[in-house]
């Protein structure tokens, strides 16, 4: 791949307004994309069921899950769950979330964070919120793990331990999630994830930290001692990055749209080595505004969790996971995984 020398946003096209992967009765979330050994393409995405609300009934009760389309842009259909509940004793037996499908040689990898706690799962009816000791445990046990095969139909060969675990004293002391990975041709990864540090009994803002691994099956190493945007000036999460052959390049959320100019959109940076990022010269990577292929135009509750899929070394579309709604979890009635063209150069 050559370095993008035109931003990403400046390359989106209008969104097919009938396209990517909703399902009836589930919130629907993370889509990411790779096309399979069938030459169809298929979408690892998480659910879970709207008995819950849709934040945070994610941390409890989601499961990723694999659909199917004969094109990138969809719709795709459901065709099975890739990584279900397994049981408390297990780091991620209770809910599984973040996929992020990858592959190198005849392996596909996925990356997902996972979480457990040992308490009883919440009833169609029962109140759930952020104060819920469920939601309280489950949140202080996300971690992220890996699942490998050699089809993308599976079985999916799970680990019985995190490859990122937290690490008292620093950054990333209370969570680990939101795995943003690069296999690089010899097996060797970088890994750009999101982390929360305690904060007294409480977690702080989310920063985003750096790890590499001689080999996808690890071990993992965190190279950054310090967050890799400071956090005094950064604060984003969803971090999607890939390689051009020549330097990383990273889109992400703009928590406050302090960088980019619109409140939860994206951010374009940047790095060489993976540890030192620079902001693109116009740093606004997406929009929560969507122009559809029928000519109208939307600004979605939410529009997060970026992944991009690449065909021939070529970035060709942009998948996010959607909401609608005037904007905030609490706000939308449905969400879905929604795909933008991207322009070639």
């Amino acid at each position: 791949m050559s370095i993008q020398t035109k931003n990403l946003y400046d390359r989106l096209q209008p969104a097919p307004k009938n396209g990517g992967f909703r399902m009836e009765g589930y919130w629907v979330w993370c889509g990411s994309v790779i096309k399979g050994e069938d030459g169809r393409f298929h979408m690892f995405a998480s659910r879970w069921p709207k008995h819950l609300p849709m934040h945070p009934g994610w941390l409890v009760h989601s499961e990723v899950v694999r659909a199917v389309s004969d094109t990138p842009e969809g719709p795709y259909a459901f065709e099975e769950i890739v990584l279900p509940a397994r049981g408390a004793e297990y780091w991620d037996g209770r809910s599984t979330h973040n996929p992020h499908i990858t592959k190198h040689g005849d392996t596909y990898v996925l990356y997902y964070m996972g979480s457990t706690n040992p308490l009883a799962d919440v009833q169609p009816g029962e109140e759930f919120g952020l104060t819920d000791p469920r939601c309280i445990v489950a949140r202080a046990n996300k971690r992220i793990g890996i699942a490998t095969s050699t089809s993308v139909f599976g079985p999916w060969e799970r680990r019985d331990a995190p490859i990122l675990p937290t690490r008292p004293g620093h950054f990333d002391s209370f969570l680990t999630s939101n795995p943003a990975p690069v296999i690089h041709e010899d097996g060797s990864v970088m890994l750009i994830y999101k982390a929360r540090q305690y904060e007294g009994n409480v977690h702080g803002n989310m920063m985003i930290g750096a790890a590499r691994a001689d080999h996808f099956e690890g071990p993992y190493r965190v190279v950054s001692e310090d967050p890799v945007f400071p956090p005094a000036k950064f604060h984003l999460e969803d971090p999607f990055i890939w390689h051009t052959g020549e330097r990383y390049e990273l889109i992400a959320k703009d928590m406050d749209g302090r960088i980019c100019g619109e409140l939860h959109a994206g951010i374009q940076a940047h790095s060489i080595d993976g540890l030192t990022w620079h902001l693109s010269d116009n740093p606004k990577a997406y929009s929560r505004k969507v122009r559809w292929d029928d000519g109208t135009e939307t600004v979605m509750g939410s529009f997060e969790r970026p992944f991009i899929l690449f065909q021939d070394g070529k970035p060709t579309h942009l998948f996010a996971a959607t909401a609608d709604g005037a904007g905030g979890f609490s706000k939308a009635s449905h969400t879905w995984n929604m795909v933008v063209p991207i322009a070639s150069e």
